[in-house]
């Protein structure tokens, strides 16, 4: 009687293959999953930067300061220490990654956990096709905020502002 084979493995080139195809998902999956985190660090400073924008919107529409009663919020990991412009309401030794500029604009600071050399994202309140003028209520419509990285979007009115973070790391609407 002749011996039958009841199990049989797998030959070395399938095993190979198994491998080979493991490898090319991998090689894929392990950047797009980086550049997935860094978004969602990039995402924490532009939560921390929400109270700046309700400051700046209310501010306009009063015609005060734009940064008036604003307390920035403490640096984190991912968000810079910077120096922030000083005003008569806020200490000068206070730090964070979150300024607003004389013109409204606001200026998000990441560390270098992000990327090297301090990245920025500038959030820039248009109205109309103008920055806000600060004392000045604005009488063209509301603001509409702008969020610019290294390359503006086409779409919006006042390009010339960017920050320098590359666009792979921020939201749709920051890109160019």
């Amino acid at each position: 009687m002749k011996a039958s084979k009841l199990q049989q493995g797998f030959t070395l080139i399938e095993l190979m293959i198994v491998v080979a195809i493991i490898g090319i998902l991998a090689s894929i999956a392990i950047p797009a999953y980086q550049d997935y985190i860094v978004r969602a660090k990039v995402t924490e400073g532009l939560a921390l930067a929400a109270s700046a924008k309700t400051a700046v919107a209310e501010n306009a529409a009063n015609g005060q300061p734009f940064a008036s009663g604003w307390t920035p919020p403490n640096a984190t990991i991912n968000v810079s220490t910077a120096p922030v412009p000083t005003s008569a309401d806020r200490s000068t030794n206070i730090k964070s990654g979150v300024s607003i500029g004389t013109n409204g604009v606001i200026t998000i600071t990441y560390t270098d956990k992000i990327a090297s050399g301090s990245p920025t994202v500038v959030l820039i309140p248009a109205v109309g096709s103008t920055l806000p003028s600060q004392g000045t209520p604005p009488t063209a419509g509301s603001i509409n905020w702008e969020c610019h990285s290294a390359t503006s979007p086409s779409s919006d009115v006042l390009q010339s502002i960017k920050g320098s973070l590359a666009d792979k790391y921020v939201p749709a609407n920051c890109r160019g």
